[in-house]
């Protein structure tokens, strides 16, 4: 767990710099680093799930679960509830709500290869280079939400340990638990809400995508039933 416990300090520790930051940065230069991690999500998003999809067993897949999971999310509301939820406790800033540097920072620091991967490889291998590596993208990402966003940023940190911990705890009770080819799945699917978040930082799109969230259980769903079926 070495591996994550460092991942989620590096958010903290971002989160109280672009705190301090947050008095010396000029709005226009907030604003390039806004844009710039906008980018960097198109291209972390769109590169895990092209680079999976070719190892994916069955390539509508991501189709189904994206549809299938939308509809789902978006009659829960997961969107629209966890905004109003932290807006009832947060102030905006800058025209930017808490809330939606939450939501973009949770989906960043949680749905990303190198963080599901990472707790895995750890757990089966005791490797960390993935965490680590992922441990330094996120504390600049966190230093950069926290000077827009404030200290509040730093509500991401808990989420990424219980979600890292999740794939490590798995990963340590039954090593056949998360297959490669179900991981591919869900780095596609992960990928796509990485650069639909992606589009809502520089603001071409808003996805909505927290109502997409159920749309990464679908893929666990259908494996455990082709399990079942003997088509695993």
């Amino acid at each position: 767990m070495i591996g994550t416990i460092v991942n989620t300090c590096a958010i903290i520790a971002g989160t109280i710099i672009g705190t301090v930051l947050n008095r010396g940065i000029k709005e226009k230069y907030k604003a390039v680093l806004y844009n710039g991690l906008g980018l960097a999500s198109l291209m972390i998003g769109l590169n895990a799930s092209i680079t999976n999809l070719p190892k994916s067993r069955f390539p509508v897949l991501f189709i189904l679960a994206l549809a299938v999971g939308g509809v789902a999310g978006t009659a829960l509301d997961i969107d629209g509830r966890f905004h109003r939820m932290v807006e009832r406790r947060a102030k905006h800033t800058g025209g930017r709500s808490l809330a939606d540097g939450l939501s973009t920072a949770i989906l960043l620091y949680c749905i990303g290869p190198l963080s599901m991967l990472g707790p895995v490889i750890s757990a089966l291998n005791g490797d960390n280079t993935f965490l680590f590596t992922n441990a330094t993208l996120d504390f600049v990402s966190s230093t950069v939400f926290a000077s827009t966003y404030g200290i509040g940023m730093v509500l991401a940190a808990p989420v990424l340990f219980c979600w890292q911990g999740l794939f490590y705890l798995v990963a340590e009770i039954s090593s056949s638990a998360v297959s490669d080819a179900l991981m591919a799945e869900l780095l596609i699917v992960g990928g796509l809400m990485i650069t639909g978040s992606g589009l809502s930082l520089l603001g071409i799109k808003d996805c909505k995508t927290l109502n997409l969230l159920p749309s990464l259980l679908v893929p666990v769903v259908w494996f455990a039933v082709a399990s079942l079926l003997g088509m695993g």
